[in-house]
Parts: structure tokens; sequence; C-alpha cells
């Protein structure tokens, strides 16, 4: 089938249209992807030209320690953070749903977190966490409670990181905030009258309702929990006994320290594949439980 005249032009003035956004695209993600992927086949020290080496880079990771840590430390952080902030943020929209004086202040503060840089934040909670001077240890020196080192003991280091992350729970306060407007009340109504109440109600009505918005914040959670690098970068620099080391930190590490640029970027597509099996992964387990209402 051919094209007319008319058509061919109009196919052209789109295309200049958008040739911004295509040259962009081009240079700044389709070229670099391409051009990783070659380099995760190279020893490439970003001072001398690639050489190919075929799969070693990958064969080097069954046998690399730091890369099995870094990859727990990442799970870790990831299935803690996860959980911890739906756990939270739920909690949160429920009680502001509830007719209450100020509510809409109290959802601004829950939310303004959202818009401090993560360099700032983790640069606050740093000083907060400080074992000596810190403002936590202070709050806890009121109440008898001699504080710990935070960052500083292996045991602690990536939980006190974990409870940071729950600092930006603002988005998705709001996002399930929106879904809980969303619940029919006869749904509610249907339940008083079968006598279900307080946690059954939730489990049996609310929950699956906005179950959505739960997958869809759930997969944001995730996807930024196995690509996290700037707070523990700043407040822990890998921690006692890399015990911090998250797996964009080791990403980092060996292109820009070890200067092993091929490395990093075979380390850099098992986090680009891993992503994108635990997120299809998620997404056929949530086929299951999560309840789409018809239009």
């Amino acid at each position: 089938m051919t094209r007319s005249g008319s058509e061919r032009r109009a196919l052209i003035r789109g295309l200049t249209w958008i040739s911004p956004w295509l040259v962009g695209f081009l240079l700044f993600f389709a070229v670099p992807i391409c051009l990783s992927l070659y380099y995760s086949l190279t020893d490439y020290t970003l001072l001398e030209g690639p050489v190919f080496i075929g799969a070693d880079n990958y064969r080097e990771l069954a046998g690399d320690a730091l890369f099995h840590r870094a990859v727990w430390n990442t799970l870790y952080f990831a299935v803690c953070s996860v959980m911890g902030s739906t756990i939270i943020s739920i909690g949160l929209a429920l009680v502001l749903e509830r007719p209450m004086r100020s509510a809409g202040l109290v959802r601004a503060i829950v939310f303004l977190p959202t818009m401090v840089p993560v360099v700032s934040a983790s640069v606050c909670f740093l000083w907060l966490y400080n074992g000596q001077y810190g403002l936590v240890n202070a709050l806890l020196a009121k109440v008898g409670i001699d504080g710990p080192d935070w960052l500083g003991r292996k045991a602690l280091a990536m939980p006190a990181l974990i409870v940071m992350s729950y600092w930006v729970v603002g988005s998705f306060v709001v996002i399930y905030g929106a879904a809980l407007k969303d619940v029919p009340r006869s749904l509610y109504e249907a339940a008083d009258l079968d006598g279900v109440r307080g946690a059954g109600r939730f489990w049996h009505v609310t929950l699956p309702m906005i179950s959505p918005a739960v997958l869809f914040n759930g997969l944001m959670s995730l996807i930024w929990s196995l690509q996290v690098f700037a707070p523990p970068q700043i407040m822990t620099r890998g921690g006692p006994e890399n015990s911090t080391l998250v797996y964009s930190m080791y990403v980092y590490m060996n292109a820009f320290i070890y200067g092993r640029m091929g490395y990093a970027s075979a380390l850099a597509w098992i986090q680009v594949i891993a992503t994108l099996v635990l997120t299809l992964v998620l997404l056929g387990m949530a086929r299951r439980v999560v309840y789409y209402r018809a239009a």
C-alpha cells in the first residue's frame, strides 16, 4: 500500500516536530544502552580502549564476594523498605481519611518530605544519627538510654537506612488517600449489615478495593529500593564490614574508583535484568490478588 503525497508530507512534518525528542532519545538513551552492553563484554578501564573478552565479566560475578554481599544488602533493604513503607503509608492514609481538624495541614506535613532533595535529607539524617551529637541519641538520653553509634555498628547501620527510607512516604499516602475516597460507601454498608467490623472490614472491603494502588506504589517502591544509592553512599560509604554496600554503590565503585568500566557495565545489566524479572514476577502474582473494578 503506497502513501499519497499528502500523507508523506504529514509524516515528514510530524517527524520534524518530534525530531528534538528523537535526537535526545538516540544520543542520551539508545546509544548509551548499546555501548554499555558492548562494554560489558570487554575489559575497559576508561584510560585505554576496550578489549573484547566475551562473557568473562559475567563469569567473574559468580566468585565475587562483594557482588554477593551487595545483592544481599540490596534485597534486605528493598524488602524491609517496601513492606514498611506500604504499612506506614496505608496507616497514615486511613487516619487522614477520618474527620479531623486541620486534616489538610497534616497532609501537607506528611507530603513535605518528598520535596526535600535526597542529598539534603541524607546529610540531615547523618547528623540525626550521629552517635555523639545526634538528636536521636539526645532524645534517648533524656529517658536514660545511652544511644548507640547508629551508622558505625554493623547490626544497626542498615536498619537505620531503612528507617530513613520511611521519611518519604508522602506521595504514597496521597495515592492511597485518593484510592480510599473511591471505595463505594455501599460496600461498607453491606459489611455493617453482615456484622463485619474493624480489621475484618479493612481486610475484606478496603484492602481489595485499593489493591491497584497498593500494586502501583509497591512497584515504584521496589524499583527505587533496588536502585538506592545516595543515602548509603553519603551516610555510610558502605558501612562497617560492607554492611550497607548496596548494588548501585558497587557499580559506581567498579566504574569510577576501580576503573573497571567493563565489569561495572556487566553489573549494571544484571541489575536491569533482575529489576525487570522481579517486576514481572510481582505483576504475575498480582493478577490473583489485585481487584480491578469494572467501569
